[in-house]
């Protein structure tokens, strides 16, 4: 895959299909390759040029070794307090590295999708780079409004239990994951444990680097609340939230659509915090939806 320059580091990319732009923006520590390729030709399909890219310090992206591991556990307690952190970089740098890398690639506007931390990274692109941004679909993603309720307890001691090194140990780090997904994923569409098995192990060879999650992490707990920047957005925007998403509740989502003007929210009973495959329909009928609202209103 091509790698390219853009707000000052180097992104891996790649670019599926023809037609208007649509970026795809993957969430905490995930590697665009989660944004699967039957997900992506999908959406090609639909007639869009379809771009993923590994954001900063993950996947074959550049890693910000120079900025070393974050306190974690000085983020943890601001946050748990009520302040902003001290982090190695923000959530809104990392929208402009989005909007740089369409910049980079010469495209003027595009349909801006994030899922998870990638939400909340999308939010930002329509927000701080309107002129960037043709629509808006925000997926099991929030506001950073601290009033919302929080995850689960079981789901954040997923986020916060440290998996095995698959360098040293794959099978503890397979199994480790296979569980973690039970907890965290769609109650209504469960995940195969043999397709867990081979995707993770695929994406683990691929790259391996927990400290971007780290510093990825420390980002989204440094970053204030958005809502004041959503309420600017202008552009059609769609907010997707499973039912059942027991690390982001749903309540993340609603306060999202409540945030943007003309929003609209879907939700969807059976989703917890992932995209599975029997989704895949769904989630490509309603992007293409408020993508077409965008054009229509053009």
């Amino acid at each position: 895959m091509p790698q390219i320059a853009a707000n000052g580091l180097h992104f891996e990319y790649d670019i599926t299909g023809e037609g208007e732009p649509l970026l795809l923006i993957m969430g905490l520590g995930g590697q665009m390759t989660l944004w699967r390729d039957v997900f992506v030709a999908k959406l090609a399909a639909r007639g869009y040029r379809v771009i993923r890219f590994d954001n900063r310090d993950i996947g074959l992206s550049e890693k910000l070794e120079h900025l070393g591991p974050p306190d974690m556990g000085a983020v943890l307690k601001a946050y748990g307090e009520g302040h902003l952190a001290d982090a190695p970089y923000k959530l809104s740098d990392m929208a402009a590295d989005a909007a740089g890398l369409l910049t980079a690639l010469g495209i003027d506007r595009a349909h801006i999708v994030g899922a998870s931390m990638g939400g909340m990274i999308a939010q930002l692109v329509a927000a701080d780079h309107p002129e960037k941004t043709l629509s808006l679909t925000s997926i099991m993603s929030t506001t950073g409004n601290r009033a919302l309720p929080p995850a689960k307890p079981e789901a954040m001691a997923v986020l916060g239990r440290p998996a095995p090194d698959p360098t040293q140990d794959m099978e503890g780090f397979l199994a480790s994951g296979f569980a973690a997904s039970k907890v965290i994923g769609s109650p209504g569409y469960p995940t195969s444990e043999a397709d867990y098995r081979a995707f993770a192990r695929s994406n683990a060879l691929r790259s391996y680097y927990p400290v971007g999650f780290q510093r990825q992490y420390a980002a989204v707990l440094a970053s204030p609340d958005r809502r004041p920047q959503l309420a600017t957005i202008a552009v059609p925007t769609l907010v997707i939230h499973g039912e059942d998403d027991p690390l982001v509740p749903i309540e993340g989502g609603r306060d999202t659509a409540a945030s943007i003007p003309g929003a609209e929210l879907l939700t969807i009973p059976g989703m917890g915090h992932d995209v599975p495959p029997a989704l895949y329909d769904t989630l490509v009928d309603a992007i293409d939806k408020v993508a077409r609202r965008a054009k229509a209103e053009a």
